[in-house]
């Protein structure tokens, strides 16, 4: 199961609400990196995949398998998988 930080809900919705402004039909997909996760462009699922939802307007499309905390660090907003349960990392103001 997939849990999001409230951070990583506000960097998937405003990368989701970028996406759509030039392709209306495009959605995020959360998938296994070597590192972690990354967010990728896509129109369908894949086999397996399960939605998530960001906000109340956005839903993700999550790899199969995909377990754990995502969360986001510094520097460039960089998505992090973590274990379940972890705690969510410090968001410092800019």
């Amino acid at each position: 199961m997939i849990e999001l930080t409230e951070w990583a809900r506000d960097i998937l919705g405003r990368a989701q609400a970028a996406a759509r402004r030039f392709d209306p039909e495009a959605r995020l997909r959360l998938t296994r990196t070597p590192s972690g996760v990354q967010a990728v462009l896509a129109h369908e699922p894949e086999s397996g995949d399960h939605e998530v939802a960001v906000d109340e307007e956005t839903m993700l499309f999550v790899e199969a398998g995909l377990d754990g905390l995502v969360d986001v660090e510094e520097p460039h907003d960089r998505l992090v998988l973590r274990p379940a349960g972890s705690a969510p990392n410090v968001r410092e103001p800019h």
